[in-house]
């Protein structure tokens, strides 16, 4: 039994070891074939290892292929392959600010070419992917905002625009939702090197109107009710009873559109207080 067991193990052990000198073996082939390609002097040929790398979703090298032969195919018919897939393979390799450039690129040279609705498309779906934190620079957010737009109104009829919207939506949200977060700063610093109470306000105001469809409405009219509440409650004497009636209407703005808000409790607290100083 030992000895079978034994005889088992070494062939397992044997077969094991051909199938990796044949890994590795096919590997050292297809590295030598990617080495001599890109010393090719061959257009055609390293513009059909790309397709084929591409095919293959062997995107850096793809790129290497597509990117080598782009000035010399330009100008010719193959040019405007050429341009679309080395801009998709940037795509895959997920560098969504190169695709975006050279899918720009395509567009500049071929407004009305064979991939124009789809390249405009992923224009704006790069910018939509590169969108970062609401906490960070919104560079990204209103050039997708921007680009979406455009492809909804170029391609009114195109079956990706329901997803175009979704995304705008989203975009809007989070420029809405930036406003809410620079909101909720100036009304903790207070009275802090001026009056940030009246910053709170105008910035969420301004928001409710750039994005009066936003999700974050509520908390929007809310931090607006409270920053008045709060600046109310820091007046001198002369001008506490006409700040608290315009935190009671205020409160009446919040609570018609949203009678079942997340903030309705705190709201109501801040109503009676505001009504024991008016009384």
């Amino acid at each position: 039994m030992n000895a079978q067991f034994a005889m088992c193990n070494s062939q397992c052990i044997i077969m094991n070891y051909k199938l990796i000198i044949i890994l590795l073996s096919l590997l050292l082939t297809s590295c030598g074939e990617y080495v001599r390609l890109q010393k090719s002097t061959d257009p055609e040929e390293k513009f059909q290892a790309g397709k084929n790398y591409f095919q293959e979703k062997k995107y850096a090298k793809s790129i290497t292929m597509f990117e080598e032969i782009v000035p010399y195919y330009r100008g010719t018919p193959q040019a405007e392959e050429v341009l679309y897939l080395l801009a998709e393979s940037y795509m895959g390799q997920k560098d969504y600010y190169s695709a975006s450039e050279y899918f720009q690129a395509y567009l500049r040279n071929f407004p009305r070419g064979t991939y124009a609705q789809e390249a405009r498309y992923q224009v704006a779906y790069c910018y939509y992917l590169d969108s970062p934190d609401a906490r960070l620079d919104q560079e990204a957010t209103y050039d997708a905002i921007n680009a979406l737009s455009e492809f909804i109104s170029v391609y009114p009829e195109s079956g990706k625009v329901a997803e175009c919207r979704k995304m705008l939506f989203e975009m809007e949200d989070k420029l809405a939702y930036k406003e809410l977060l620079n909101s909720k700063l100036y009304c903790n610093l207070g009275l802090y090197g001026g009056n940030n109470y009246l910053a709170c306000v105008t910035t969420a105001e301004n928001a409710l109107m750039d994005y009066p469809e936003t999700k974050y409405r509520d908390d929007l009219l809310f931090i607006i009710l409270k920053a008045k509440s709060k600046e109310a409650a820091l007046s001198v004497a002369e001008k506490m009873k006409e700040r608290y009636s315009e935190v009671i209407d205020e409160y009446y703005r919040y609570a018609n559109a949203f009678p079942d808000g997340k903030h309705i409790k705190e709201a109501n607290r801040i109503l009676r207080e505001a009504k024991n100083i008016v009384k």
